[in-house]
């Protein structure tokens, strides 16, 4: 008889999620040696190898993927028991796992979750951190996620909460001769020097100079935000970047709106079709609350 330990199967995810038992561990807060031990376990009452190493990392054999959906399945059922749980404690333990962005994570979720844990001390919060927002969809659909800060459009299987609208604004060095301006120039995207994130993490920029008629000059692509406005500061070329992450960044730049104006609209969404926890729902209230203070004139 199959003995189901639902603590090492999350950690067995975890490793899959992030390719790696080393980060694995560290975002577990284990040691290596734990989850490789945990790991093991599991291959050895099972009798199948579950974890391999290639070029990308660690990766999931041919019988760990026959396995995946089942796994899933069964830490979604053990997190959903957990709330259920909590409910009955009112909500004084449990698990809440929020699908994030970078921007997000950086700005908003600290403080809500300050809040929040001020109503529920007992609550531990796991974030599920992506680049990019359909990431955020698949971990909602999947049911590895409670909930998620999303921006729209989203599918039509997902539930969305309004939460504000946030502007794409162009940066520029310091001393650039537009850093006064009213409003960057879309022609200008064409002259100076480009800085972009990868096509498949916005592929919004894209739309703008699409509908603007513009080919930007491009110079460089880049991974992360906060690099970006660093090489920005340093003179090396303009970007554009939602609003909410310029807030607080440490870095010297301009921002100002484009020519034409964008948005993007930013939504806290679950899964349709079935009512979310208690601990859910009371998440949910507490950032739409949080969100009405903090940005009165949002969404």
């Amino acid at each position: 008889m199959i003995q189901m330990n639902t603590t090492k199967c999350q950690i067995l995810l975890k490793a899959v999620e992030l390719g790696s038992i080393t980060r694995a561990a560290e975002a577990l807060g284990y040691t290596q040696s734990a989850v490789s031990r945990a790991v093991a376990d599991l291959e050895r009452e099972w009798d199948v190898a579950l974890l391999t190493r290639n070029r990308s990392g660690t990766v999931l054999t041919s019988q760990g993927e026959a396995l995946l959906p089942y796994l899933q399945a069964l830490c979604n059922a053990g997190r959903e028991l957990e709330t259920q749980v909590a409910a009955l404690h009112g909500l004084t333990r449990g698990t809440l796992r929020v699908g994030t962005f970078a921007s997000a994570s950086i700005q908003l979720l600290p403080a809500i979750m300050k809040e929040f844990m001020g109503l529920y001390p007992g609550i531990r919060f796991e974030l599920l951190c992506c680049w990019e927002f359909a990431q955020v969809e698949d971990l909602i659909r999947r049911g590895q996620a409670d909930c998620g800060f999303l921006g729209l459009p989203v599918g039509p299987d997902l539930e969305t909460f309004p939460l504000f609208r946030d502007q794409l604004m162009a940066i520029l060095p310091p001393d650039h001769p537009l850093s006064q301006a009213p409003f960057y120039p879309m022609a200008r995207f064409a002259e100076d020097p480009f800085i972009r994130v990868p096509e498949d993490r916005d592929v919004e920029f894209g739309r703008i100079f699409q509908q603007a008629g513009v080919r930007p000059n491009l110079h460089y692509t880049v991974n992360d935000d906060f690099a970006i406005q660093a090489m920005v500061e340093q003179g090396l070329g303009v970007s554009i970047q939602p609003e909410l992450i310029l807030q607080n960044s440490g870095h010297r730049f301009a921002a100002i709106p484009l020519e034409q104006p964008h948005f993007r609209d930013l939504v806290l969404a679950v899964r349709r079709g079935r009512a979310p926890s208690v601990l859910t729902a009371r998440f949910v209230d507490c950032v739409r609350r949080w969100i009405g203070q903090a940005h009165p004139s949002g969404a």
